[in-house]
């Protein structure tokens, strides 16, 4: 069984890490995992003739090669290897999480910071115990800051990621409203998120708080009494960091530090404390403003996040990348302030609320029906159970079981002139309705 110290050892002769057969690269160190439905130490010759320089197994029996490296466990094998990786490098280590906007920030963050240093930053949402080792390891000498997203489903997730990236700096966007089936109630959500700035205050780091939001600023007072660890607010005037949004209609415009007026490419309000986020570290890091208001100003997001898209019969507000309630309820507060005609919702499931999942999504539907919009279609066996009873009495109101239900509809009834938000969770696949209303 090798040592860490080996294994990095063996490492450095490679071209970089991989876990997936599908995407080797020559020379570079395969690492076979375990999942419930796979077992990659079975691929670990593919990988070796695809042109991987060596494969770390942890199965003796496939222990037929020179090249292959035996270890006790693969995933604790990468997590350690990672982290062992993390510590020859005296960089500033970021640590993003939040119940949401945790990837646009960490994409804003890296995009002002990107205007000074050589960053490397999660790609993706790569923010899991095995995507946050993944990207550690790409870290290379040439780097001079890491933003590293971390996500978590249950209490312990963060933790476990903070003791293998070690953060110095960190923040979190906000907690609301998420994964409540792993985490059991929004006290857990808090005890969860909250493991970042435990991790920041045990080392002495630093946190970024927005002191705009009352939870965070409120949890930013132990930053305060410990003596130990710093706090940098941000959000207020009197704080380290402020701007003004002027408007989100539908893209953010707000008044910099000297008074400018920046238009950028972002949807809706909430997007705003992201923007404060990325500024107020690009400050910290003796990013030049102007460079720093021009990154934010230039950001476009993709990957069905908040994206404006703008067809023949219609314009969308396409936010089908994810969704829980805190975030849904934000979306659609954003949407009924903006000032356009014959405004429509298509919306998805939220998924993982577990035993809150009845009473959440009719929540939704509550706030839907107050709101008054012409139309209002909501997908999905969560929506469909909780609202079908109440169709009678919300004509404007429509439910459908299942997606394919919805396309057909959609099809046979289409929209023209509105202006649409679509949001659900990212198992509903809510995009593949783009072809039937747009």
């Amino acid at each position: 069984m090798l040592t860490t110290p080996e294994l990095y050892a063996y490492f450095r002769q490679c071209s970089g890490i991989c876990t997936d057969t599908r995407k080797i690269k020559e020379d570079c160190l395969f690492v076979a995992l375990k999942g419930s439905n796979f077992n990659a130490n079975y691929f670990a010759q593919q990988a070796l003739d695809k042109g991987a320089k060596y494969a770390v197994i942890d199965e003796a029996d496939f222990n037929t090669s020179e090249r292959f490296l035996l270890v006790r466990d693969s995933l604790k094998a990468l997590q350690d290897l990672a982290n062992f990786h993390r510590n020859t490098l005296p960089i500033p280590f970021i640590g993003i999480t939040g119940t949401n906007g945790k990837t646009t920030t960490k994409e804003l963050v890296n995009a002002v910071l990107s205007t000074k240093f050589t960053t490397k930053a999660t790609q993706g949402n790569l923010n899991n115990h095995i995507g946050v080792p993944l990207t550690l390891l790409e870290i290379t000498e040439k780097d001079e800051i890491a933003v590293i997203e971390m996500g978590a489903n249950h209490v312990g997730d963060i933790q476990e990621l903070c003791a293998i990236a070690e953060p110095n700096f960190g923040l979190i966007t906000n907690i609301g409203q998420a994964h409540l089936e792993g985490f059991g109630s929004f006290e857990g959500v808090l005890r969860a998120k909250s493991e970042l700035y435990d991790h920041l205050l045990k080392r002495g780091g630093t946190a970024f708080i927005n002191a705009h939001n009352p939870i965070l600023h409120n949890m930013g007072k132990r930053f305060e009494r410990s003596g130990q660890a710093k706090v940098i607010y941000y959000g207020t005037p009197e704080s380290f960091y402020y701007a003004e949004i002027l408007s989100a209609s539908p893209y953010i415009i707000y008044k910099n530090e000297s008074g400018k007026t920046i238009e950028t490419q972002l949807l809706g309000a909430y997007n705003f404390d992201n923007i404060l986020t990325a500024l107020c570290v690009g400050k910290y890091f003796g990013v030049e403003m102007q460079a720093a208001h021009q990154a934010v100003a230039n950001y476009i997001p993709t990957n069905n996040r908040s994206q404006v898209i703008k067809g023949d019969r219609n314009t969308l507000i396409l936010d089908a990348y994810n969704a829980n309630p805190s975030s849904m309820k934000a979306a659609l507060e954003n949407f009924a302030q903006m000032p356009a005609q014959n405004k429509v919702v298509i919306l998805g499931d939220m998924f993982e609320l577990g035993s809150f999942s009845e009473d959440k999504h009719k929540e939704i539907i509550d706030l839907v029906a107050d709101m008054n919009f012409p139309k209002a279609f909501f997908c999905g066996k969560e929506f469909h159970k909780v609202g079908i009873s109440l169709a009678k009495n919300f004509p404007q109101l429509y439910f459908f079981e299942n997606k394919d239900d919805l396309q057909k509809y959609l099809q046979e009834n289409q929209l023209k002139n509105s202006y649409l938000l679509v949001k659900g969770s990212r198992g509903m696949g809510l995009e593949s309705l783009l072809e039937s209303i747009k």
